[in-house]
């Protein structure tokens, strides 16, 4: 089966490709130790959760993943033909997919599984690696529309950008539609105004069943000094990650 070009993008990424079983155990192993949040796109991309691995089974030859509240929405990824996942590892962007994906018990618990993947990406290229915001962050990016001023929740952010939840649908995606005078609130008093342009558009379910709009958010035009005071907050929530991360082993 061909990768999901809606998640993999179009490049030619062979040169990032891992076909070890090895090394691609290692790094499954990884990522269930690291608890990292993986995005499961399925229905060619219309659809996607927000999940975490939960075993690696060498022996079996599985690797289970944490399901929906909602069994309507794993029925459907049990019934798609095709499965994308991404997650990241130690700043590193991690892509694999699946043939097929079924419902499942582990440790008592209803669960997805699939086959330990024969491939993964390995994408080393960290410019714009996205952070995701800790949950008790609760950071905001304001948005001035013709109704009024807006919040709307950040997901994650990066050098190159930031994702957004949309609940409300306050925002018009249109192509190349900017929005200027946007600012973003990074805490001890750092303020950074810019203007966004939305590049993607995605209805997550989220783990509780609800579907939430997710955007995609390219910093268009940032004020000067905003970049460093953005990069400065990346390495901050690195240095805090690595800490907890460190407490745990």
């Amino acid at each position: 089966m061909s990768t999901p070009s809606f998640v993999f993008g179009t490049e030619d990424q062979s040169p990032f490709q891992i076909t070890t079983r090895r090394e691609i155990i290692k790094l499954l192993q990884g990522i269930v130790d690291h608890r990292e949040q993986v995005t499961v796109a399925f229905h060619g991309g219309s659809e996607m959760l927000l999940s975490r691995l939960l075993e690696v089974d060498e022996k079996k030859d599985l690797v289970y993943i944490d399901c929906s509240q909602n069994p309507g929405l794993n029925d459907k990824i049990a019934a798609s033909d095709g499965v994308a996942f991404e997650t990241a590892l130690e700043r590193i962007r991690i892509l694999f997919s699946a043939r097929k994906v079924r419902e499942c018990v582990h440790g008592g618990e209803p669960a997805l599984c699939t086959a330990i993947p024969a491939s993964m990406i390995r994408l080393q290229r960290r410019e714009f690696f996205r952070v995701n915001i800790p949950m008790d962050r609760q950071l905001e990016c304001q948005f001035t529309l013709p109704g009024g001023t807006y919040n709307l929740p950040l997901v994650d952010i990066s050098c190159g950008g930031i994702a957004i939840l949309d609940e409300q649908q306050l925002l018009d995606t249109s192509d190349d539609l900017l929005y200027p005078g946007c600012r973003i609130e990074l805490g001890d008093g750092e303020r950074v105004e810019l203007t966004l342009k939305i590049c993607s558009t995605l209805d997550v379910a989220l783990p509780n069943g609800k579907s939430i709009r997710r955007l995609g958010c390219q910093f268009y035009d940032i004020q000067p000094g905003g970049m460093n005071i953005v990069q400065r907050y990346i390495m901050q929530l690195e240095r805090e990650r690595n800490a907890r991360l460190h407490a745990l082993k």
